[in-house]
């Protein structure tokens, strides 16, 4: 009989395989057992803020796994004062996210919605479909320049583009995808192309508002991060003014949109349902870290993909936090 409890969280996705690795060192409960959970398993989907009200309910916990690589939703302070080691899947869907990424850029750079859309209402039949740009020779600017933003720069790169990033400082490694760090301001006012890959933070939250979409000059934007990096009212009045000449975005706020949302009568913008990481072996691939993270917890023994910085040389998870 397993001796340690995972408490499985509502509505988080869990695959047959990973459901299968879980079970083999843990009996499972449901969320509402949360007082009796050793380790806990969720995803970024998850309806309540992991804080001290809700880790109350869980005086046992000492890992908690999440299949998603966003983590705004969990107060990893309060985990790491509690003890509590908390990880994500962080790795398993780089390639995945940055293939989408790239696509959107060539959907905002190629009006590939407003191309679809005059085919679709039989557009075609009376004249030519609206003219695009090209990807070579244009710039891209990437505003957080993680491993996601460096995948993209490479893919970007093949189709002749020239990189320029912004981050909270340069990254020593830029050479290799022959990217170079500018400012800010900078990016805003020389790219014709801006996509937005940062995380979610109290620093970041509305950091595309009025203010840096006045800055821009026809240019196109994209968004495959997350949708409250964005002030979408004001997306949408740089739209209608054309300081943005289009918006490919994977991410809104709110999420999802609205079907009646005024963006989505603009033909020049192009959303997707939040689909970065909706591939089958993607998918996959992100529960079995999430998985392996909890098995390796639960054990005593370092998670791969921890976040926590007092758990990361040590990988304690006895209760207590590292020094």
């Amino acid at each position: 009989m397993n001796s340690a409890t995972v408490a499985l969280a509502t509505g988080a996705w869990l695959t047959p395989a990973a459901r299968a690795l879980i079970d083999e060192h843990a009996s499972t409960v449901d969320e509402d057992r949360l007082a009796e959970a050793d380790g806990l398993y969720i995803d970024a989907g998850h309806p309540r803020r992991l804080d001290g009200a809700y880790l109350d309910r869980a005086p046992k916990l000492r890992v908690i796994s999440s299949c998603t690589v966003g983590y705004e939703n969990v107060d990893v302070d309060e985990c790491t004062r509690r003890g509590i080691a908390f990880s994500n899947s962080r790795g398993s869907l780089t390639e995945t996210v940055a293939d989408l990424a790239y696509l959107l850029v060539i959907a905002a750079f190629r009006r590939l919605g407003e191309g679809v859309a005059w085919a679709r209402d039989g557009r075609w039949l009376a004249g030519p479909p609206p003219v695009a740009d090209d990807l070579g020779g244009s710039t891209l600017g990437i505003v957080g320049m993680g491993a996601i933003g460096m995948a993209l720069a490479k893919r970007a790169r093949a189709s002749g583009m020239t990189i320029v990033y912004h981050n909270r400082q340069p990254r020593p490694d830029d050479v290799a995808v022959d990217a170079r760090y500018v400012s800010f301001d900078e990016l805003l006012r020389t790219a014709q192309g801006i996509i937005v890959l940062a995380p979610l933070t109290a620093e970041t939250r509305g950091m595309f508002g009025e203010a840096q979409f006045s800055a821009m000059s026809s240019t196109y934007f994209i968004n495959a991060s997350r949708g409250a990096l964005v002030d979408t009212e004001a997306l949408y009045r740089a739209l209608i003014a054309k300081t943005v000449a289009g918006a490919a975005l994977d991410v809104t706020d709110p999420e999802p949109l609205p079907p009646d949302h005024p963006l989505f009568a603009l033909p020049n913008v192009f959303v997707t349902p939040h689909i970065g990481s909706a591939t089958r072996q993607t998918r996959e691939r992100m529960a079995m870290y999430a998985a392996r993270n909890l098995v390796e917890g639960l054990a005593g023994r370092p998670l791969p993909q921890i976040v926590n910085p007092a758990f990361a040389q040590k990988g304690d998870t006895s209760g207590h936090a590292t020094p």
